[in-house]
């Protein structure tokens, strides 16, 4: 791809609506945005057809390195990401050494500065070694990592969390909670019964709280009723929470995650919330494992799934053909909101990196994992029929995905 060239004939996607436009990218940027820009010999890429859209972001995925490269890498799961049309992600703290301190971070940035293809932001724990007993020093960590988050731990301990919390709201930082009390009878209950206690010690301590991969109708009630009251929450849900319910579930480890899936009652209650704007994102919690470790059947296999290549086919393809939602608040969800909350900047804007995705919703075709280049391969969506293939994927005006469908 050259310096300078012109997308030419898609439909811009964005929060506010759709339109035909141009868009002329001059080095890594847009530098300008019409119908009908004058090519006067800039080589032009065809996009008649094809949605243009902002490049997606993922603020919840588990890249496993340092520390377990067996299931994945920075490398392929930053690649992976390119290819369902990402260019920025955050990276879960589920590593070792856990980054817990600006010693253990710099492994992991090290890493992503050598072998990333699009963005990657690190999270630092919430607590040292994830061990849910002391606040890390986020004055220390805050301008090297995106957020804090103890993801794959529920902190159990209220102390523990509204001292982190306070810490928190001092530095300015964002608490990232994988909500999950382990003294509650049901998975359920885990869930919205942390969120509920972390409600209240947001709403005491005045800190951003952002609740990961929310999975039951309560936990809606209870994030839109707080933000009714005016405390600082977002949260996230993931796509096969959207689109699946326990009547979906086999005996296989591809439909093995934590939190599980839940009722079908659940699984609207959740699209209502994306719908209405109490769901602030959409995050795939893309957790790949081995083949063997995703072979024992359902109640023998480790917890997590893959999603960076299925996320945008499957929601839209389900939701938004459906007419369930909305294209435009897809896209919010999958890239607008996470930069907000997240403050990672970018957007469709002039002057703006030219960070885009070209995605093709007339074309169907199977899932098949054979094809991922992430590492794992376990996902419930095998062999569905999806339309929204992404062609191109652009991270500072530079291809970092393209299908062989582009000669």
């Amino acid at each position: 791809m050259n310096d300078t060239y012109i997308i030419q004939g898609g439909t811009l996607v964005t929060e506010a609506g759709r339109k035909q436009a141009d868009i002329l990218v001059r080095e890594g940027r847009i530098a300008a945005i019409d119908a009908g820009l004058k090519r006067e010999g800039i080589p032009v890429l065809q996009a008649e057809g094809l949605l243009v859209v902002p490049g997606l972001v993922d603020v919840h995925v588990h890249f496993r390195e340092p520390g377990f490269s067996e299931k994945e890498t920075i490398r392929t799961g930053s690649l992976a990401a390119a290819r369902g049309g990402y260019t920025a992600v955050c990276a879960m703290p589920n590593l070792n050494p856990v980054p817990d301190s600006p010693e253990t971070l710099s492994i992991e940035q090290s890493i992503i500065g050598r072998d990333a293809v699009i963005d990657v932001f690190p999270y630092a724990a919430i607590t040292r070694g994830r061990a849910g007993l002391e606040p890390v020093d986020m004055a220390l960590l805050k301008g090297r990592c995106i957020a804090f988050s103890d993801d794959g731990s529920g902190v159990q301990v209220p102390a523990v969390m509204r001292s982190a919390m306070e810490q928190a709201c001092r530095e300015e930082c964002l608490v990232v909670a994988h909500c999950e009390d382990l003294s509650q009878p049901t998975a359920a209950e885990m869930e919205w019964r942390q969120i509920e206690r972390d409600l209240e010690l947001a709403a005491e301590t005045g800190c951003r709280y952002h609740v990961c991969h929310i999975s039951t109708r309560r936990s809606v009630e209870l994030i839109r009723a707080a933000k009714r009251s005016g405390v600082r929450v977002t949260c996230e849900t993931a796509p096969h929470y959207l689109t699946l319910c326990e009547d979906d579930i086999e005996d296989d480890g591809r439909f093995k995650m934590n939190p599980p899936i839940h009722t079908a009652d659940d699984r609207d209650a959740l699209i209502e919330g994306l719908t209405d704007g109490t769901v602030d994102v959409i995050a795939t919690d893309h957790a790949p494992h081995t083949a063997e470790e995703k072979s024992r059947g359902f109640a023998g296999s480790l917890n997590g799934i893959v999603g960076l290549e299925t996320a945008f086919p499957v929601l839209y393809t389900h939701l938004v053909a459906t007419g369930r939602l909305s294209l435009e608040r897809l896209i919010e969800a999958m890239s607008i909101a996470p930069r907000r909350i997240f403050r990672i900047g970018g957007g469709v804007a002039v002057g703006e990196e030219a960070d885009l995705a070209l995605i093709d919703t007339r074309r169907e075709y199977l899932i098949d994992s054979a094809e991922f280049l992430s590492k794992g391969r376990s996902t419930p969506f095998e062999g569905w029929k999806v339309r929204g293939y992404v062609l191109l994927t652009l991270k500072n005006g530079k291809t970092v995905w393209k299908s062989p469908l582009i000669p």
